[in-house]
């Protein structure tokens, strides 16, 4: 079982990006995923979860009213939509299949992850 992340790159403070992840497999319908992100010299962090049906999200603090997660479970495909970037928000973004139904913000609780995608908001 493969995840496969895309959609990074770089754009100005305040600009948006649509981040996609493809599973290999239908397994994937059946279990809540998240994006997680990582700066460098800083640990991965929790961004956003959603569960198996897309029935229930959740975002960190920091991203909260600019981001949005979505899932298409008819084309193995989650998203997440970047609005109001900043600085702050550059890293490598980690798309994440989760062992259960929902999703979590501990990176314990996934057990499969894709390759990484890197975010750069220029100032």
């Amino acid at each position: 079982v493969q995840l496969q992340a895309s959609g990074g790159g770089l754009v100005q403070t305040g600009g948006s990006l649509r981040l996609s992840c493809a599973a290999s497999s239908r397994m994937f319908s059946n279990n809540g995923m998240g994006w997680f992100r990582q700066a460098p010299g800083k640990e991965r962090v929790f961004v956003a979860g959603i569960s198996w049906n897309g029935g229930s999200t959740f975002y960190a603090d920091s991203v909260k009213d600019r981001f949005t997660i979505s899932r298409d479970n008819a084309r193995n495909t989650m998203d997440l939509q970047m609005t109001g970037l900043t600085p702050e928000d550059t890293a490598v973004y980690y798309c994440a299949g989760a062992r259960r139904a929902y999703s979590s913000r501990s990176t314990s609780d996934y057990n499969y992850w894709g390759q990484g995608t890197q975010v750069t908001v220029s100032s």
